[in-house]
């Protein structure tokens, strides 16, 4: 029987087991009550030393790792005491640094929160770009307002062993802590900021990384109990996991035998598909060099039946696009615009193999990329360049988030309104906020009064659900809310909700009356 199919009954009978789930609070720590491996049978079967196959080590021995000069400023420190390139040193004024040192050692120390990293790459982008200085300059206002999720999307409560999340069909790994250089509205700034998280069992300590040899064997019970089941895991109703994100941080921070040996790792192991995802290539984009794509097409040859996706980050058309003195961008004769000759390259060069893809994502953040113009040119441009357009984002409820987050609605319309005038295949993003229930697109707002919806007076916003925790049992549903231009995250509509199949709001609405009992009590 194909392990990948199984009849709808089959589906909703384990849909079904979780209907006391779907609707109110999350479901708490589902591997160590659902899955049949728990973290602590896991440690006892995989902890030993993992041993490459013939034809990985075949493959590892004959990759060759690169020298790189990313020429990284670590810390404010070297901007502080003037020890960074003196043409670095006006990337901070002296009021700046003397407002941001006075944080120091506080509750609203800026470092504490994300740590301050730059290569000179990305300088050299970041100084003529205002938009840019705002994604990798330190600024007092990340910590005015600390509020926010210690973990965004309660990704714990999806892990089995440490570093994956196994909360969609296919798995996340973190295999690296950190980026080349660090985006201040960082969506995992717990993990690189290395913060202590509470897992669902109680303990405390910070997001580890995942190791191959604890990796493999979950994919191949995973995978093995799946096909002893009509193609369905019993417990979670997942089909075998056949696609793996490598991600972190940053997984091209890594040297090119390291990457080799997750790729080789994964792909003997059965991984159909695996995703990259780096913003290296406005980072760092000579990390695309030689070797690595030698490394990469070794990988093909031994494995032609992987394909590789690269899930790359830009955000601003600033980080790949050449500009003027005056600091326009400039025409290419041959169409669209001039990219950076580094960064050009090293897009040609992934895309001449037609086993990698290449998409394009970013969240849509405060004085960053807020701007339909903006957004227009990034997605022309990276299509032109055949890089799909996968997903824009709404903020995350990081710690610090309302620093930078643009309210949902307003994200919608900048989104609406730089597709116009885009062709088809160019506005293929969509608009995605991430729930813990899964990734949910906002799909429509209105701006017309909606007759008979109660709190529809000013228009609705629709929501819908994309991607769904195990075998997706709440994907499509969507809920209905009256607007609220100044709503950056789900419960800033708790009080005008229209509809809600989808249990969107009911742990917003669950939390504030919970506040509401215990301020009426006191």
């Amino acid at each position: 029987m194909n392990c990948g199919i199984y009849s709808v009954a089959k589906r909703a009978r384990i849909s079904n087991s979780f209907a006391d789930s779907d609707k109110g609070e999350p479901i708490s720590g589902p591997f160590s009550a659902l899955e049949t491996h728990s973290r602590a049978k896991l440690k006892g079967d995989i902890m030993g030393k993992y041993q490459p196959s013939a034809k990985e080590q075949a493959f590892l021995d004959s990759v060759q790792n690169g020298k790189y000069e990313r020429e990284i400023i670590t810390g404010l420190k070297k901007f502080v005491d003037g020890s960074v390139p003196e043409d670095m040193r006006s990337l901070y004024s002296a009021d700046e640094l003397a407002e941001l040192q006075a944080l120091k050692g506080t509750d609203r120390d800026v470092e504490a929160r994300m740590p301050v990293k730059i290569t000179r790459h990305y300088f050299e982008q970041v100084k003529n770009s205002p938009s840019l200085q705002t994604l990798a300059k330190a600024s007092p206002k990340e910590t005015y307002d600390l509020t926010g999720a210690p973990d965004p999307g309660k990704q714990m409560d999806f892990s089995p062993i440490e570093g994956l999340i196994h909360k969609y069909e296919l798995g996340l790994i973190y295999v690296a802590s950190t980026c080349s250089s660090h985006c201040r509205f960082c969506y995992r700034e717990e993990l690189i900021a290395k913060k202590e998280v509470e897992r669902p069992d109680g303990t405390v300590a910070p997001k580890g990384l995942a190791r191959v040899e604890e990796l493999i064997p979950y994919i191949l019970e995973h995978n093995k109990i799946v096909a002893e089941n009509g193609g369905i895991h019993p417990k979670t109703g997942r089909e075998r996991l056949r696609e793996i994100l490598m991600s972190g941080g940053d997984p091209m921070v890594l040297g090119n035998k390291n990457i080799a040996q997750w790729l080789s790792a994964l792909a003997e192991a059965g991984i159909e598909q695996i995703r990259i995802g780096t913003k290296e290539m406005a980072f760092f984009p000579a990390r695309f060099d030689d070797t690595f794509f030698d490394m990469l097409d070794k990988f093909h040859e031994t494995w032609p039946g992987v394909t590789l996706r690269y899930m790359v980050h830009f955000n601003h058309p600033d980080e790949f696009l050449k500009k003027d003195a005056d600091g326009n961008y400039i025409e290419d004769p041959e169409g669209g615009l001039q990219w950076l000759d580094v960064t050009k390259k090293a897009v040609s060069e992934l895309g001449k193999r037609n086993w990698i893809s290449v998409d394009n994502q970013a969240p849509i953040i405060k004085g960053i990329n807020n701007d339909p113009d903006a957004l227009r040119i990034l997605q022309r441009e990276t299509r032109r360049n055949s890089i799909e357009n996968h997903y824009f984002f709404c903020g995350r409820d990081i710690v610090g988030h309302r620093a930078f987050n643009v309210p949902i609605e307003e994200a919608w319309n900048i989104l609406n309104e730089s597709q116009k005038g885009l062709s088809g295949v160019e506005a293929h993003a969509r608009l995605s906020i991430t729930h813990y229930k899964g990734k949910t697109e906002v799909v429509a707002v209105t701006n017309d009064a909606v007759e008979g919806a109660k709190n529809g007076e000013n228009g609705v916003i629709i929501f819908k659900n994309l991607r769904s925790y195990f075998d997706a049992p709440n994907k499509g549903k969507v809920a209905i809310a009256g607007r609220n231009p100044n709503a950056i995250w789900f419960n800033d509509y708790i009080d005008r909700v229209v509809y809600d199949e989808l249990g969107l709001f009911d742990e917003y609405i669950e939390a504030a009356k919970r506040e509401h009992n215990v301020s009426a009590a006191e």
